[in-house]
């Protein structure tokens, strides 16, 4: 973030990821939305997005690229900003994201760090995607079964934002690569507080446990455990494929708000009401010695 005036600080980001699915046009628009959300989790608008493609265009052909731009170009318009333009390169595995630029209040930046005890906290979107997506392609889970959770995988964070700033944010980030679990920890690292978890609360994407049960699994579950180190407390008797559920890497996850526990409630409310169905009070903050860590009961 930068600040230009007393009044406006300038945003940017980029971000882009290698495809979740083999649809090309779901493809894009979850790409699109995962890259967008890192403007949303910081409390502002994106205005200006730049397509970063890499693609083997001799391999696999300009129709399918045009299918990911496309889906892509949906996310953008629908988050009310323009595409400007991009770069492509060569490349043996595609990949797609976008290079974004935003607007936000210098006094209305959200930080992920600032959470303060008291507060409750509240997550947008079901967990769950990153097993689903491997499962999917080891043939596991039949594609219209995913195919059919896509729509909210793919949504933008733009709703719940907007209706987020009618309320008092301490802090704010979204869960994406780190899990549920690395993306808490940074808030409570930053904030020197103990955010304590009712995994029970948490929502899942129809399935997930499931996968987990089966075997099923991804290749960052294991260092994303091992990230939280010894701030991780899990203080709830939870069988192994439930507990990897904290540490699913997710790929356009929701946001995780931290606001006065008594908004808490109101917020869900408001949220559901515009559409962030799966929206969900899921802990509190509490006050804590040292560094704080992350406890699940």
């Amino acid at each position: 973030m930068y600040r230009l005036s007393r009044e406006l600080a300038v945003i940017s980001t980029a971000d882009f990821v290698t495809p979740p699915v083999d649809d090309p046009r779901w493809f894009g628009r979850i790409a699109a939305a995962n890259s967008l959300s890192d403007v949303y989790a910081m409390g502002g608008r994106p205005l200006l997005a730049l397509n970063l493609v890499m693609f083997p265009a001799e391999a696999l052909g300009g129709e399918l690229l045009r299918e990911i731009l496309a889906g892509g170009g949906e996310v953008i318009a629908a988050a009310g900003a323009s595409l400007a333009g991009g770069h492509s390169v060569e490349d043996r595995e595609p990949k797609y994201g976008l290079a974004v630029t935003g607007v936000v209040h210098p006094e209305g930046i959200w930080r992920n760090v600032g959470a303060r005890p008291g507060d409750a906290l509240v997550l947008t979107k079901p967990l769950g995607t990153g097993v689903l997506f491997n499962a999917c392609r080891a043939g596991k889970l039949p594609w219209p079964d995913l195919a059919a959770l896509l729509p909210e995988v793919a949504a933008l964070n733009r709703a719940a934002a907007e209706v987020a700033q009618g309320f008092e944010v301490h802090a704010c980030t979204d869960i994406t690569g780190f899990g549920f679990a690395g993306h808490a920890l940074e808030m409570v690292r930053g904030s020197r507080v103990t955010l304590e978890i009712s995994w029970s609360a948490l929502p899942l994407f129809p399935g997930a446990v499931e996968m987990y049960r089966r075997g099923e699994t991804t290749g960052s579950n294991r260092a994303n455990r091992q990230v939280c180190g010894e701030d991780l407390a899990i203080e709830t008797r939870l069988a192994a494929h439930e507990e990897a559920l904290l540490f699913d890497p997710q790929t356009s996850g929701g946001l995780l708000l931290a606001v006065p526990g008594a908004d808490a409630d109101r917020l869900v409310a408001a949220l559901r009401a515009q559409g962030v169905a799966a929206a969900a009070r899921v802990g509190e903050v509490t006050a804590a010695p040292g560094r704080g860590g992350l406890r699940i009961r």
